[in-house]
């Protein structure tokens, strides 16, 4: 009854009233980011969602558009400012995902959206995590979020499709909250954000 009936509603009401409360937090972050990193504010790109269907996710520039001499952007954690470092440890670059939650193309809570170019990497098991709207947090992100395994991951997301609840959503919320404070799981050990993924072993 909740996934499927109560969920959707839940998410289109927090997140018009969050937009409408965060609104001026909103447009100082993009003035800033417009100052500090240029344009485009808003970074756009393609993801998986529901069922596999793509939408464009939406999130505050954190990154530079440095390129070495051929022509070919630096890599992340060259062109990740302090600036973006800090707008990444506090989530404040995923801010604009609310007009996503508005829009139905994602969840507050969720698995995240990763890359479309993940798809066909997935195995039968992993592939599940697309059975429900991404989420802006999920069970993953409150268990380690960037500094575990791929696998821990996938499992966790998968986890949370088999057993969504408005108690387990509200538990998400609530220690998502503390690990925003804590600036916990951040980074990964060898990436400043999360190793590309390559497929299971």
């Amino acid at each position: 009854m909740y996934a499927r009936y109560i969920k959707r509603w839940l998410d289109f009401i927090l997140s018009l009233f969050a937009i409408i409360i965060l609104s001026p937090i909103l447009l100082i972050i993009a003035l800033l980011v417009r100052i500090k990193l240029g344009s485009p504010v808003i970074f756009k790109q393609k993801r998986p969602g529901l069922h596999e269907k793509i939408f464009t996710l939406y999130k505050f520039r954190t990154m530079t558009d440095e390129k070495d001499k051929d022509g070919n952007l630096l890599p992340d954690d060259q062109r990740l400012t302090k600036f973006g470092k800090l707008l990444r440890s506090t989530s404040l670059d995923e801010l604009p995902e609310l007009f996503n939650i508005l829009k139905g193309d994602m969840s507050i809570v969720g698995p995240r959206p990763l890359l479309v170019k993940y798809l066909p990497l997935y195995n039968d098991h992993q592939k599940h995590r697309h059975d429900v709207r991404p989420g802006f947090t999920g069970w993953a992100q409150c268990n380690g979020r960037n500094a575990i395994s791929w696998e821990e991951k996938f499992d966790l997301d998968i986890y949370y499709v088999k057993h969504v609840s408005f108690r387990l959503d509200l538990s998400i919320i609530f220690k998502t909250i503390k690990i925003v404070f804590l600036r916990e799981g951040i980074s990964s050990d060898t990436s400043a954000t999360m190793e590309e993924f390559k497929g299971s072993a």
